[in-house]
């Protein structure tokens, strides 16, 4: 079994208004409610906007530290979801439903190498 990231693809600017946020929190509840009764959860969790990140860039055998995002974009990483699938077309339903309860864009990647269960 292989270890999938599903990346929550947040738009930049005004978070949407809080009856939305309520019931997008209900969806995410409901979601990983379904991957823990699945067995395929193993870690969810958002993150805060990309203003509270610090990057470290090596430079000449030192590191600069930077604060904000390293870049600007019109979308960023506003979450992660770790689970367990057998393949791509098992993460891929997960992500569908991720899409369907975050109503955000969805990326799936696989983990490199095969997890040990």
């Amino acid at each position: 079994m292989k270890y999938y990231l599903l990346s929550v693809m947040q738009p930049a600017g005004e978070p949407p208004a809080p009856e939305v946020l309520a019931e997008i929190g209900k969806n995410l509840d409901h979601f990983h409610q379904e991957l823990r009764e699945a067995g395929a959860w193993v870690f969810a969790g958002g993150l805060h906007g990309p203003e509270s990140s610090t990057v470290l860039r090596p430079r000449d055998g030192d590191v600069l530290i930077t604060d904000g995002p390293y870049a600007e974009g019109k979308e960023h990483l506003g979450g992660i979801c770790l689970v367990r699938a057998p393949d791509l077309d098992a993460a891929l339903d997960w992500g569908r439903k991720a899409a369907l309860a975050t109503t955000l864009p969805i990326e799936v990647r696989p983990f490199m190498g095969e997890a040990a269960d």
